[in-house]
């Protein structure tokens, strides 16, 4: 197993990486005290809410790391003690890791954000190093110890299913850290926006709004935090379902080579990314994906010709993969950046009123679906007939790899995601410490590029989850057909995959619909808190020397409302699964695997495309287009942003955790539905 070690060593690399650009972004002077001040009131209130999410998600491990030992690799009645025990710990160690990466991200992105507020001052390449170098911990640290975790368990077990149950653990908590997340970050941004923007016409960041440190909070639990379990459970997802398909072909050595080579053209992507002379951020951060993704090629090539077992056809697959990985992500940068048509056809609908606002945003949304979605079924089929020559098996571990490919560059990618929520906190606490008209200036260009490369990353990581669940339910059809001893085919006229597929379709709707009314409660409450406080103390609508309104207690309700809403939304969706394997059996989940597939896809890239065209679209108007600040536009706008938050920052990408989940469950549960259903 060389490749398995090379990844070790790999990884041991982007992790001194990642500590180096930590030493270096807490080495950064914040002189001005009130920054300092605030930034640790966001530190504070971030950390507070990660431990009380925490304390209440290890119960749910704990509880569910027993059903595994019982359960996995096979019943425990069985006599497979020993498996089933190691089984129970790489879950246990998958939901730690998976906790670690959101610990990693809020550390550093609460330390990045102060600073690169304060280089703001010397000038946007000072500031953008700031945010960029901080971003780059998080994604360095994220994809390192996926990899390294799946080596370990490869050259310590020789067993691929016990990554299997490793990535059940990330994944069960990224499902949690994210919904949870995403519920407290939009939480606080609609109250705030509805109560500061649109009802007093103060700016955005303004001190006096008693949500604002709520809201900065938000960005890192939900961006940071959140996105950060989110692709590190898309990262090992994908190397599980390799892992499972590969065993019997003899060809787990390509999983770790294109694994390690990925890692390695992302460190060297982050070492030399750097804003050009054009003085662009964004054209930055792509730049800096591109980058990466020629290295990965190179690289991945080279292994290729040189060692005798892989092949060129496998390597095709991979390369198409990561090739429509980026075709995504710039997808969603055309529908959503605020220089593309569809923004400023949605900031001039604006000027009409909020209807018009949500009416061409949705629609706009709408449309995005087409290209990714044909993207992800491109992939696919051109990934199994690609490798199709080589024999049976081959075909489902061509979109295996594909999806290997297409995360190959998740490091460089989760760089870019965390930067973005950075230079928002930064943005601000340049806002909040009067930092002046120049300085905003910076931090605005930066957060505009930011926001795009949030959309980038979402699109990305809803189209890496898309092959990856697919190869998860070819994994699940070798996981049944090893159990069973038969072949086993998912055709949708027979009524138990139909009655599956049926059910599946549903669940990333009713999903979706209480993460967004989990927000939708909270911010009520939150929205009657800042009216309190704006009526009971005086002098804080007037903004009087000396009155501070109390953010602490928006602090505490949008941590109180997450932790309460997470776990029914995150519940249902296991719940449901189970209940589809035990009536219908096996054959019934692969239609359940299906359905869940495709309308997950559909909702999450929906959602994520509307709501950052909306964000960008207030923002456009907010440059100084048609009437800027304050006009009827930008309030109907504001309203459209106000919609679309729970859309991009909570719905969307949660889906993606969830469409992964359930395929997990299903895998780790293939054989009790073999064994136990009541039609199946």
């Amino acid at each position: 197993m060389l490749w398995a070690i090379i990844s070790l060593v790999v990884s041991a690399l982007a992790i001194g990486v990642a500590a180096y650009f930590y030493k270096w972004v807490q080495a950064l002077p914040v002189e001005e005290e009130k920054i300092r001040n605030i930034g640790e009131l966001i530190r504070n209130g971030a950390f507070t809410f990660l431990k009380r999410e925490y304390r209440i998600l290890a119960i749910f491990v704990a509880i569910v790391s027993v059903l595994v030992l019982l359960i996995y690799p096979s019943p425990i009645w069985k006599g497979n003690v020993g498996e089933n025990i190691l089984a129970a710990v790489t879950y246990i160690a998958g939901a730690a890791l998976s906790a670690l990466a959101g610990y990693v991200g809020i550390s550093v992105a609460t330390l990045a954000n102060m600073r690169s507020a304060s280089a703001a001052k010397k000038g946007l390449v000072p500031s953008y190093m700031a945010g960029f170098r901080g971003g780059a911990v998080m994604g360095m640290a994220v994809v390192s110890t996926a990899l390294a975790a799946a080596a370990l368990i490869q050259l310590l077990t020789g067993n691929s299913d016990l990554v299997m149950s490793f990535s059940f653990g990330a994944s069960s908590l990224a499902l949690f850290a994210k919904a949870g997340g995403g519920i407290y970050t939009k939480t606080a941004d609609i109250a705030a926006d509805l109560t500061g923007k649109v009802e007093l016409g103060i700016p955005e960041d303004d001190p006096r709004n008693p949500a604002v440190i709520a809201d900065n909070v938000g960005d890192n639990v939900g961006d940071v935090a959140g996105m950060g379990a989110d692709l590190f459970d898309s990262q090992i997802a994908s190397i599980a379902a390799a892992m499972v398909i590969a065993a019997p072909l003899g060809k787990i050595e390509i999983v770790f080579c294109y694994g390690a080579l990925g890692l390695l053209a992302s460190i060297i992507g982050v070492l030399i990314a750097r804003v050009g002379p054009s003085g662009d951020p964004g054209k930055a951060l792509n730049n800096g994906t591109l980058l990466t993704c020629g290295i990965f090629t190179v690289l991945t090539l080279i292994a290729t010709l040189v060692i005798p077992e892989f092949h060129i056809r496998i390597w095709g697959a991979t390369f198409l993969g990561m090739l429509v990985g980026v075709v995504i992500g710039f997808t969603s940068d055309y529908f959503t950046g605020d220089d593309k048509k569809p923004v400023e056809k949605v900031a001039e609908a604006s000027e009409s009123g909020p209807a018009f606002t949500i009416l061409s945003g949705f629609s706009y949304g709408l449309v995005s679906v087409l290209p990714s979605i044909i993207g992800i079924g491109i992939a696919a089929l051109g990934a199994y007939k690609l490798v199709e020559p080589l024999g049976e098996g081959y075909p489902m571990f061509g979109i295996s790899i594909a999806a290997i490919g297409m995360l190959s560059i998740v490091g460089m990618i989760i760089s870019n995601d965390a930067y973005g929520p950075i230079v928002d906190n930064a943005r601000g606490l340049a806002e909040m410490g009067e930092l002046g008209d120049d300085v905003l200036e910076i931090t605005d260009k930066l957060d505009a590029a930011g926001n795009t490369a949030k959309a980038i990353t979402k699109g990305f990581a809803i189209g890496a989850a898309g092959l990856t669940v697919i190869a998860l339910l070819g994994a699940f059809q070798e996981i049944v057909e090893s159990i069973t001893g038969e072949l086993i085919s998912f055709n949708l006229m027979d009524p138990l995959v139909f009655f599956g597929t049926l059910v599946g379709a549903a669940i990333p709707s009713i999903f979706s619909a209480m993460l967004m009314l989990g927000v939708n409660r909270n911010s009520q409450v939150m929205v009657k808190e800042i009216h309190r406080q704006f009526d009971s103390i005086e002098g804080l609508k007037e903004g009087k020397p000396g009155v501070m309104p109390d953010y602490n207690k928006c602090i505490d309700i949008a941590t109180v409302g997450a932790i309460k809403e997470l776990i029914p939304a995150g519940l249902v969706s296991i719940i449901i699964t189970l209940a589809v394997g035990f009536i219908g059996g096996v054959k019934a989940m692969g239609g359940y695997l299906a359905g869940n597939i495709v309308t997950g896809l559909f909702l999450a890239l929906l959602m994520s495309n509307a709501g950052g065209l909306w964000d960008n679209a207030k923002k456009h108007i907010e440059s100084g287009e048609f009437g800027g600040k304050g006009s009827d536009a930008h309030k109907s706008a504001v309203i459209g942003d106000t919609v679309g938050d729970p859309f991009k920052d909570t719905a969307g990408p949660s889906i993606n955790t969830q469409i992964t989940v359930v395929s997990l469950v299903a895998s780790i549960t293939a054989a009790l539905f073999a064994t136990f259903s009541l039609f199946g």
